[in-house]
């Protein structure tokens, strides 16, 4: 690999860039602005070979890449068949401009990393920036040049499918994950050595999809714009983020792709974003569908009028047109420079014109390291959130185990094991949660399987089922009630049961929307059936957002969340259900009894008659099943000693918040300290709580640690929608610490004028 450019005089890149661009013809700067998509084989190169240079040469990718009509491509991950497409561009192409190589490596590429939601509910940013860095580096290896991710986008809505890309409802918790993520995909700058290039997503709102229905318009209110939905992607870019990804969907009513206020005012204005901007996949061309462009040349000048630098093109690229656009004076030539001069940029940066390749054979080394199994284990022992606890079930003692049935289709399926949005992994090498309870308890353990009932199905086929590995299949001669009644059988010849239940991976994820939280099939009829056995049971929920285990929230003994897991989800959990690892994970949103409660959000205002805010529904409690931020453990803790240093500051000042957490259990845990602040009046009415800092400390039974937050302007600050600016107000301030949301020791304070 080539040496770091990422300290590299920007003059220097500067000069480069202007040498290069003086020698590009208009057709040349439309190609390094496109990004097409390739699933050609090596070992057979036209089949499949790219989708959508032009209608009239379908699958002429390598051609374009000849020409210079492409420089970007995306979905290639074989270092061999990077090496040849690169050699298309930097050696058969007239300037040798290289090429940019883009994938999803959303949680990992072949080692699975936890779910993002389940990397949030770690509340632990080493965590996550060192899993994000494993991935980054196998991808690197690969010849990936740049993720799109992170997904930044607030959701506050669990029946919106890519929910389990993101970090949850809340815009600090949010805010802290997005900048731990871009630090370990991209590293100290773009160019950094075994990093790739982060690209958060999707600018903006995206998250807010009405109904929860993946790619629907978005209506946001200036308030929750920025304040809630923007903060993230603040913060990502502040992490030095060297790309963005746009959003398919209206804003307000004018498509985010197309949406120059958003994208040239607050994109690049407001938040100072100088990197280069992708479109989500068609989404220019989808200006078409949206009835926003006229044609594909409007389009193309539409969307480079925003500053969209680069377009990420599954058929026909309406960037191809950018020359009819500028010879009918629709596009201005210097502003088709400016998006150029980024991209070349950034090829600068990475050091691609020294070193376009890729070491083949390091490649595989990389790929097999065991240090990166590791990281995935850690951080799906740390991810895992521990819902319910009746009577000290959790953990188990091996030693006082004779039989243990593991039950439900999830507990030994690889593939749902490492979740949605991986394309590149090795299922054989994924360890189930049946597997890793066989190989933990050992010999001396039965640990007898049976699915009990049969995979869940979706009701309609996802866009992602052309990797065939992603729909599950109904097993053969599967006979649903001798199935069921085996299972219980099972369960009730057995000392303990773990029932395994959840979403199969393809019913989550891009164009993966659900109108009900239910556990699909009849999972919840074999969780009752067993309970109702008397064997002490343990529900260990595979998930990546709420589901409604209202009943198993009254009758299950223990609940253990442990998401979509990983590689080494399997062995995470074993460790996790025998003591070897404490949960210490908490939520990162609301979790709602039942789909009717949805939008849930713990951030709400005041409103008209707060002592009724449990009681908005005649036929349902109004109050979560589980609060954001809850999680138990096998330790306990109290706290105490909430000390302000100051009760009273300017609008400029800071107060200083501690207090003393105290491990009053019998185990060394780790606990999430979490700060909650409340304006009690001002210019705009204020939610009854906001998060505004977290720490996860380890604390050793018996032991008591301080945990001290400060309370900054930055953290008081807030847009106000009336007065379309950010504001400051002089008020009384609520301060809560705690374990959840819920936390009820307290502390106020001033802000004066």
């Amino acid at each position: 690999m080539a040496p770091s450019t990422a300290d590299t005089d920007q003059g220097a890149v500067d000069a480069r860039v202007e040498e290069l661009l003086a020698q590009l013809s208009l057709e040349e700067k439309a190609g390094q602005l496109t990004q097409l998509f390739y699933f050609g084989s090596l070992a057979d190169p036209e089949v499949g070979a790219g989708i959508g240079v032009g209608d009239d040469q379908p699958g002429d990718v390598e051609q374009a890449l000849g020409r210079g009509g492409a420089g970007s491509l995306l979905f290639v991950t074989d270092p061999a068949q990077t090496n040849r497409l690169q050699r298309l561009a930097a050696e058969g192409s007239r300037l040798g401009i290289p090429l940019l190589f883009g994938f999803d490596v959303i949680h990992g590429l072949r080692t699975i990393l936890p779910v993002p939601i389940a990397l949030a509910a770690s509340w632990d940013p080493p965590t996550i920036e060192r899993s994000q860095a494993v991935a980054a580096r196998e991808a690197r290896a690969v010849g990936i040049h740049w993720t799109f991710a992170p997904m930044v986008d607030i959701a506050r809505d669990p029946r919106w499918g890519r929910i389990v890309e993101g970090a949850g409802e809340d815009p600090f918790l949010g805010a802290a994950v997005a900048a731990a993520q871009v630090r370990g995909f991209q590293g100290g700058a773009i160019g950094a050595p075994e990093r790739v290039i982060a690209g958060p997503k999707h600018f903006a709102g995206y998250g807010a999809a009405a109904g929860g229905r993946d790619y629907d318009e978005v209506s946001l209110s200036d308030h929750d714009f920025w304040n809630i939905y923007l903060p993230p992607f603040r913060a990502a870019l502040e992490a030095g983020a060297g790309n963005v990804m746009t959003a398919y969907m209206d804003l307000n009513g004018v498509p985010a792709t197309g949406n120059h206020w958003l994208l040239a005012d607050v994109l690049r204005g407001e938040l100072g974003f100088d990197g280069f901007l992708v479109s989500d996949a068609n989404a220019v061309r989808s200006l078409l569908t949206h009835g926003f462009a006229t044609d594909l040349t409007d389009a193309a000048a539409r969307a480079l009028g925003t500053g969209l630098d680069l377009e990420m093109a599954v058929t026909d690229p309406a960037y191809a047109h950018l020359p009819e656009a500028v010879a009918a004076g629709l596009v201005d030539e210097a502003a088709l420079d400016v998006c150029v001069r980024r991209v070349l940029a950034t090829k600068i940066r990475l050091g691609l014109f020294e070193d376009p390749y890729v070491d083949e054979a390091r490649a595989a080394e990389v790929l097999a390291d065991p240090a990166h199994r590791d990281v995935a284990r850690l951080a799906a022992e740390r991810s895992a959130v521990l819902l319910r606890n009746e009577g000290g079930l959790l953990p188990l003692d091996p030693a006082a185990l004779g039989t243990v049935a593991v039950l439900g289709p999830l507990a030994d399926s690889r593939r749902d094991t490492i979740g949605p949005w991986v394309f590149d992994q090795d299922n054989d090498e994924t360890v189930t949660i049946l597997a890793g309870l066989r190989d933990r308890l050992g010999d001396g353990v039965q640990v007898d399987f049976l699915p009990g009932v049969r995979p869940g199905q979706r009701t309609f086929p996802s866009m992602f089922d052309m990797w065939g590995d992603n729909a599950p299949v109904d097993p053969v001669d599967f006979d649903d009630e001798a199935e069921l009644q085996e299972a219980v059988d099972l369960a009730a010849a057995a000392e303990v049961a773990v029932v395994v239940v959840g979403e199969w991976q393809n019913m989550i994820g891009e164009a993966a929307s659900r109108s009900s939280l239910e556990l699909p099939g009849r999972q919840l009829e074999l969780l009752q059936a067993v309970v109702a056995t008397g064997t002490p049971t343990v529900a260990v929920v595979m998930n990546g957002r709420p589901l409604d285990l209202r009943w198993a929230a009254e009758h299950v003994p223990a609940i253990l969340d442990v998401w979509y897991p990983g590689t080494q989800g399997g062995a995470a959990v074993a460790n996790l259900l025998v003591g070897d690892a404490v949960p210490g994970g908490k939520l990162p949103f609301t979790w709602p009894r039942t789909v009717g409660q949805v939008p849930l959000f713990y951030a709400h205002t005041v409103s008209h008659e707060p002592q009724n805010q449990g009681r908005r529904y005649w036929d349902e409690e109004s109050t979560p099943l589980f609060p954001f931020g809850h999680g138990l453990s096998y330790s306990s803790f109290t706290y105490a000693g909430l000390a302000l240093d100051a009760t009273s500051v300017g609008v400029d000042g800071t107060v200083s918040v501690s207090v003393e957490v105290t491990n009053t259990g019998d185990l060394d845990a780790d606990e999430v300290v979490q700060l909650y602040l409340h304006q009690q009046h001002g210019r705009a009415s204020r939610p009854v709580r906001e998060l505004k800092g977290f720490e996860r400390v380890a604390v050793g039974a018996g032991q008591t640690r301080t945990v001290t937050f400060p309370v900054t302007p930055d953290h008081r600050r807030y847009w106000n929608a009336a007065e379309r600016d950010w504001v400051l107000d002089a008020s009384t301030f609520d301060v809560w610490v705690g374990g959840s949301s819920a936390a009820d020791l307290t502390a106020t304070f001033e802000v004066t004028a």
